[in-house]
């Protein structure tokens, strides 16, 4: 059987995972080591964002080992959930990382996913920040199954049972074709965050397969196993990139019911849509 293979973050590594263990990305600080933004009140828009990781022994660290080609994984998403960004900022000598994003009014949640060098394993922190304006939240879309991107259809297959690793697997197809010439990103074919409804907690989230192992598939198909930690709703963000640009599909599952596959030309909510980046990336293909 051909495996497919994806990234997922994950907050206590990819293996031993055990149902009902508490989901990362809840605390701002965890053993030792604590997410510090310069400032947590932003303006609306393309902003200017940094911060630093401080260690255990109060100084900001400037050390991590490389997980999925990048030092560090930076996540934005507002606490309705919509505005989900994926981001690689860059780290000066004394340890500050920084980045943009794209900012409308609200309250957001700001993770970094790190390892430190002398860490066992990776560490999903969290932290708060504030975008000044009038906010709109929007309604949490509702659990379709099928994610549309422009001329990208997403369909998502398997469901999340509380407890139990649950595989997940994401098929790309492009004007009704398969797409079967994804493109590596990040040393994977796809990315996968899943954040918890209601507190945006982190899943326990792994890839099946990588790029150049011998069996991994470039398409249609992207698998992960994931780990709800409890009975509720999730939002998916699945990053895949064709044609040199990454997308991104979102989707709503409840645990213990398989997603509802409905028309793919269902619409979304507003602020809710699955989104091109519209930035290019720059790979050597092999």
């Amino acid at each position: 059987m051909t495996n497919h293979a994806g990234h997922g973050h994950t907050s206590h590594g990819v293996h031993g995972v055990h149902g009902g263990a508490q989901p990362g990305g809840l605390s701002v600080s965890e053993n030792g080591y604590t997410l510090e933004l310069d400032s947590t009140i932003l303006a609306a828009g393309v902003q200017p964002v940094s911060f630093r990781v401080i260690g255990p022994d109060g100084r900001a660290v400037t050390e991590f080992v490389p997980e999925h080609e990048k030092e560090l994984h930076f996540i934005a998403v507002r606490r309705d959930t919509a505005g989900f960004q994926h981001v690689h900022p860059v780290r000066d000598e004394k340890g500050t990382w920084s980045t943009e994003l794209t900012l409308e009014p609200g309250d957001w949640r700001f993770f970094a996913d790190i390892h430190p060098v002398g860490h066992d394993g990776t560490l999903t922190l969290g932290i708060d920040a504030a975008v000044a304006g009038p906010y709109a939240p929007q309604p949490l879309p509702e659990a379709t199954g099928i994610a549309r991107i422009g001329e990208y259809t997403v369909a998502l297959d398997g469901t999340l049972v509380p407890g139990e690793a649950s595989e997940l697997t994401l098929t790309v197809s492009r004007n009704g074709r398969p797409v079967t010439d994804l493109q590596p990103y990040l040393a994977a074919y796809g990315h996968l965050v899943a954040l918890r409804v209601g507190d945006l907690g982190y899943l326990h989230v792994h890839p099946e397969g990588e790029p150049g192992d011998g069996t991994t598939a470039p398409g249609p198909g992207i698998s992960f196993m994931a780990v709800a930690p409890t009975a509720g709703t999730y939002r998916l963000y699945l990053d895949f990139q064709h044609a040199d640009i990454v997308r991104t599909a979102e989707f709503t599952v409840r645990t213990t019911e398989p997603a509802a596959v409905t028309s793919v030309n269902s619409v979304t909510a507003p602020g809710h849509a699955g989104h091109d980046h519209g930035h290019h990336t720059h790979h050597a293909h092999h």
